[in-house]
């Protein structure tokens, strides 16, 4: 080592003698230090590179593929890169937009269980009968759509609505891009032909707008659909849904505003039209879907079950008489049901 005029020093590599060994260096033990060189030489800070946080690293995969996702589906609309089928039904748009926005209602909001969900065929069709409530909105139906979508390997549930619905701006273009149809024993019977699940709720207005005092009482069934199934030759199966009437209880019916709106009836509940929009919030109950056994099938043991009933063709061609008897076949075990859930409920919130 030599020390220069500057004074920094410096290392001088000598060269090795021909032959000679390489020198044994001994193992170097404790720790390593510096000591300063004289001369006024100052020490250089070590450099240290900096920490790069999972934030400043970019987004995560996750992330990246919901937005690819997003973009696809935003080319997909702008371009007209979607089908519609001959009732207006997208599946895209239902998949892509009212599924995710209704997911949180059923986890979170409702908490929906849902039993016998082993009744649901995975291929044919099938028409499911459900009791109506809901005051406000018909959410029952949007539940059980969904519960249907995650419980039958993804299949969706075309839903049979009045004309009132489609008569309504948005609103009915809106039902028709997530499946449904007008409820009417043509609609529901080529869909039924086609395969599909088809959902209805026969009690119509008078059951999602009937008075809290009344609730799990089923009112009369509209037939329709019942025949619509058995000219189609599909079993029928019960659905009985604890927990949709108490979102928004209606104590009374304002009839005359209803008259002059054009609606079936206007329900008057503890927070609506009281509170604004804060009304239309519905009530978070908890709520139970139970699938039973179908009507018209050999599945499962319940007594009334009957063979498979063969396809007759044209609907004016059915039995009124078997009509009537299966119809009420379905409201006894849906209203037998409920009562059931209603005595084994511990709390409606929890």
């Amino acid at each position: 080592m030599t020390h220069s005029s500057d004074g920094i020093a410096r290392v001088i590599r000598l060269p090795r003698a021909a032959g000679r060994p390489p020198a044994h260096r001994p193992p170097v033990t404790g720790d390593a230090e510096v000591v300063p060189l004289g001369g006024g030489a100052e020490a250089v800070p070590p450099v240290v590179s900096p920490a790069v946080s999972p934030a400043a690293a970019g987004p995560a995969p996750g992330w990246e593929r919901r937005a690819a996702a997003v973009l696809a589906f935003l080319r997909r609309r702008v371009s007209g890169e979607y089908e519609l089928d001959e009732f207006g039904y997208d599946p895209d748009l239902t998949d892509r937009v009212v599924v995710p926005a209704l997911r949180p209602l059923y986890d979170r909001w409702f908490r929906v269980e849902v039993s016998g969900a082993e009744h649901l065929p995975r291929s044919g069709g099938a028409l499911l009968v459900a009791n109506h409530a809901g005051g406000l909105w018909p959410l029952d139906a949007a539940m059980t759509a969904l519960a249907v979508r995650r419980h039958a390997g993804g299949r969706a549930l075309r839903l049979l609505a009045p004309e009132i619905v489609f008569a309504t701006p948005g609103a009915g273009t809106l039902a028709r891009r997530a499946g449904a149809a007008l409820a009417c024993v043509p609609d529901a019977q080529r869909l039924l032909v086609r395969g599909e699940l088809v959902g209805c709720w026969p009690e119509g207005s008078a059951g999602i707008g009937k008075r809290f005092r009344d609730r799990y009482r089923l009112r009369d069934f509209d037939r329709s659909a019942f025949t619509a199934a058995l000219a189609a030759g599909v079993p029928i199966i019960p659905v009985s849904i604890v927990g949709s009437e108490e979102i928004h209880p209606v104590l009374a019916d304002a009839r005359p505003l209803a008259r002059l709106l054009g609606l079936p009836y206007f329900p008057l509940t503890p927070t609506f039209p009281w509170f604004g929009p804060l009304g239309l919030v519905p009530l978070p109950s908890k709520w139970q879907i139970v699938f039973g056994t179908p009507v018209g099938s050999t599945v499962g043991p319940a007594a009334g079950s009957r063979p498979p009933a063969p396809p007759t063709g044209p609907a004016a061609t059915v039995d009124p008489a078997v009509v009537f008897e299966v119809s009420d076949e379905v409201r006894e075990r849906i209203q037998a049901t409920l009562h059931r859930l209603l005595v084994q409920r511990r709390s409606v919130w929890r």
